[in-house]
């Protein structure tokens, strides 16, 4: 019985470039410009977080401004409310994600109709028929409900208006859809009526969904993990974990081992493998937000860029090292500092909270060339922030 190869030793500047091709931040402009780049980049990505955060700008404007240097926020209203090229659903989080994909979130959409959804178990059937009621005349937005009693929250998401727990729960079967956003205040529409359905697409099957998750990662993150295919998805482990094992039995998949990792075991395609080794541009500044793909994982993150990221929004203001809502700052293929940044949109200005080297950033050498770089794209990056 012949033995399984030894894993292809990778370095972690190997396997950063390998990532930073697969995200698309190794270049200016990957992906072009309006609302057709917003649905390519979505679609390769596989998805962008939303999150309600706005010291600066919202992350998933925020996620595509760093891929899209041209990207204006009316080119994703266009994409999700006009071409209809993108929809929201759960990820790991609440995202944008591909309606080509719509099919793989269909059985997550079942599950919630058949077991309901544990945040809106409270959920009353008069409620549901309340709202649904009001969503067939029309799409609306929670604003346009306005005889809601108010009840105590379950959890701490969970609102405490009824009908948004209707709405939201409606939202999980697949039953609506959000049609459009305004900032937060999202618009429910019926999912078939939206998207001129007259029923909605077949189901992908198990297989086909396994396959789609780590199809997903390979191509937005080049070099993979069980964790890094199944982050916050510990259920679907044992299903990808058969698929990479048939995979490198085919050939289709190389298992490598990257510096420091120790046990933790990774894959990568072929074709990536032979495309890594380009250096990138140590003049591309990327500011990026903390929900970005390259950061969300900050143990995937730390491995391969050394750079361990701390989320301090909730940390006592004492406590914090890098500051309430900083921001990695990726140089070339480094990430060189953290900075802690407030849009102040009343007197039209980016603020400077608190400006953090890391990594290679803490070497003086080269220090003053280097902040000049992040200062240039600070610049740009204020004009996105004021934009309308």
């Amino acid at each position: 019985m012949s033995r399984a190869p030894k894993p292809l030793p990778l370095t972690t500047t190997q396997v950063r470039q390998i990532w930073l091709h697969a995200q698309r931040l190794d270049v200016r402009s990957p992906f072009g410009d309006g609302a057709l780049a917003v649905a390519d980049a979505i679609a390769h990505l596989g998805y962008v977080q939303i999150d309600t955060i706005n010291v600066i700008e919202r992350c998933h404007h925020h996620i595509l401004y760093s891929r899209i240097p041209s990207y204006r926020r009316a080119d994703l209203r266009h994409a999700q409310s006009v071409d209809k090229s993108v929809f929201e659903y759960w990820t790991h989080a609440l995202s944008y994600v591909p309606t080509n994909d719509f099919r793989f979130f269909l059985p997550a959409m079942r599950e919630h109709r058949r077991d309901g959804h544990k945040w809106y178990a409270s959920v009353t059937p008069a409620d549901m028929r309340k709202v649904m009621r009001l969503v067939r005349a029309g799409p609306l937005t929670i604003r346009d409900i306005e005889d809601d009693v108010l009840t105590e929250k379950e959890h701490l998401w969970q609102s405490r208006k009824p009908s948004k727990r209707a709405l939201q729960l409606a939202f999980y079967t697949g039953v609506v859809t959000i049609s459009e956003r305004q900032g937060m205040l999202k618009t429910y529409e019926l999912m078939a009526r939206h998207f001129g359905w007259d029923k909605l697409p077949k189901p992908a099957s198990t297989k086909d969904l396994t396959a789609y998750l780590l199809d997903r990662a390979l191509r937005s993150q080049g070099v993979v993990s069980l964790d890094s295919v199944c982050h916050l998805d510990a259920p679907s482990k044992k299903a990808v974990a058969r698929l990479i094992a048939a995979r490198v039995r085919r050939g289709d998949l190389v298992s490598v081992a990257i510096d420091g990792a120790g046990k933790q075991e990774h894959w990568a395609a072929p074709a990536s493998l032979e495309a890594n080794g380009e250096a990138i541009s140590p003049d591309l500044v990327h500011i990026l937000s903390p929900f970005d793909p390259l950061i969300i994982q900050r143990k995937r993150t730390n491995l391969i860029f050394g750079y361990n990221h701390l989320f301090e929004a909730y940390v006592p203001k004492p406590k914090r090292k890098f500051g309430y809502f900083a921001l990695p700052v990726l140089v070339g293929d480094e990430i060189v500092a953290a900075l802690d940044l407030k849009t102040d949109r009343q007197n039209k200005k980016l603020l400077m909270q608190k400006w953090t080297w890391v990594g290679e950033g803490k070497k003086t050498a080269g220090r003053k060339e280097l902040k000049q770089k992040i200062e240039d794209e600070l610049a740009r990056f204020e004009r996105f922030q004021l934009a309308e």
